[in-house]
């Protein structure tokens, strides 16, 4: 059976993920509109707009241990089995989510309403636990009851810092643990993941300055960041948007705001390191991600 596995980095202690992944007001900080946990009698549920297929009901505490928890979530027909856990490694205190079976990695670019969700939800899901255990604010939720895809954010940084972390190939893959090429005007190409010599159809910059970035997609795809600074700081407004409403690319969603996760924190945090660790998925292509 595949299996997906996710880690992350945090300074905070095994002991702070522990509890945070067992608690249920912590998980509605974290991961969920609504939770209901009690390990002794076998409860583990999360549910809400935050959740995809939000109802109630969905899911089994399997197994617990002193760093872990284990459940079944039924998930768009699919019975899957998550473990969520810290470990220690190397000086390092991570966090772990481990899914099977887990989608190929193609399959979920070609249905990101469904096996792109499954991929990338726990990506999400632990940046914005990796924020709450260190103190800091999460990130954003995908709120899976709407079609809109709008977040707006606050970032302790010049608009021009930010415009440089999206359009810098460099700094882009250390936060987001990807690559990127990038014709920095009005009218070049960008594409994640892969060169324009290998990628046919690459994104189109409809507009680049201090105050917005946008991007066309080949599929009528547009991802816009527009940006209002002042006084150190900087609102981000970032909206998707030329899709179809009835079947909303939510996986490339939760991917976009994960990344986006640790581009705060590379902003804000005078000792930061990648949050990313290591992602491991069934037929992940060589040299897409860039993870130290």
């Amino acid at each position: 059976m595949s299996t997906g596995i996710t880690r992350v980095r945090t300074s905070a202690s095994p002991a702070a993920v522990f509890a945070a992944l067992t608690t249920a007001d912590d998980l509605r900080v974290w991961l969920a509109e609504h939770a209901d946990v009690d390990l002794e009698q076998g409860v583990y549920e999360f549910w809400g707009r935050y959740t995809p297929e939000g109802e109630r009901g969905r899911h089994k505490l399997l197994g617990v241990t002193e760093s872990s928890v284990r459940f079944s979530w039924f998930l768009h027909g699919t019975e899957y089995t998550i473990e969520l856990g810290v470990e220690e490694r190397d000086g390092q205190t991570l966090i772990v989510a481990s899914q099977s079976p887990f989608p190929d990695w193609g399959a979920a670019i070609e249905d990101e309403g469904k096996a792109g969700v499954v991929q990338t939800f726990w990506s999400l899901s632990l940046a914005n636990l990796v924020e709450h255990v260190e103190n800091r604010p999460v990130f954003a939720l995908c709120d899976f009851s709407t079609p809109e895809q709008k977040i707006e954010v606050d970032i302790a940084a010049e608009p021009a810092a930010i415009i440089h972390a999206l359009t810098d190939p460099d700094v882009f893959a250390r936060y987001f643990g990807a690559r990127c090429a990038i014709e920095p005007h009005v009218g070049g190409r960008w594409t994640m993941g892969s060169s324009f010599d290998e990628e046919a159809h690459a994104a189109k910059i409809l507009a680049l300055d201090e105050e917005r970035f946008t991007l066309e997609f080949p599929d009528g795809m547009v991802a816009d960041w527009q940006l209002k600074g002042s006084e150190g700081k900087t609102r981000l407004t970032f909206v998707q948007s030329g899709f179809d409403v009835t079947d909303p690319p939510y996986g490339g969603w939760l991917g976009w705001l994960s990344g986006f996760a640790d581009m705060r924190r590379m902003l804000e945090l005078p000792s930061w390191r990648p949050m990313w660790h290591s992602y491991e998925a069934p037929g992940l292509p060589d040299g897409v991600l860039v993870l130290e």
